[in-house]
């Protein structure tokens, strides 16, 4: 019988210290963070370390019952990457993000081509985040 697997946000007992390590001190050094709210952001981060965790328990699993053939870390690395490549460019990715945060979007109102649309040229890297 398969597993129904549904991505669950749980709150951890890590949650206060890492919110403290990860706040810049001078929220001038990074405007965004002023712009968009702080709650926000955090619970965006710890939905994307929960699907994080996710993939690589789903990854260890499959490997473990046989169902997986890795070769080496680069390749895991590498399958690990493209689950999450995967799993971001779906609707059910951005939907899941999307609840995590408190929004209820329907699915065909996601965009999943979003524009960056910078205001003074290309960011710091390039015409992508990256």
């Amino acid at each position: 019988m398969a597993e129904n697997r549904d991505f669950q946000i749980v709150a951890t007992e890590q949650t206060g210290a890492r919110k403290q390590s990860l706040a810049k001190a001078d929220p001038a050094a990074t405007p965004f963070k002023v712009v968009v709210d702080p709650k926000l952001r955090l619970d965006l981060r710890r939905a994307l370390i929960d699907l994080i965790d996710y993939h690589d328990d789903a990854l260890a699993e499959h490997f473990a019952e046989g169902k997986l053939a890795l070769e080496s870390y680069k390749e895991y690395i590498e399958l690990f990457a493209r689950s999450l490549k995967e799993t971001m460019e779906s609707r059910e990715g951005v939907s899941y993000l999307l609840r995590s945060v408190g929004f209820d979007v329907r699915p065909d109102e996601i965009n999943l081509h979003p524009e960056l649309r910078w205001k003074k040229g290309p960011g710091a890297f390039g015409s992508s985040l990256l």
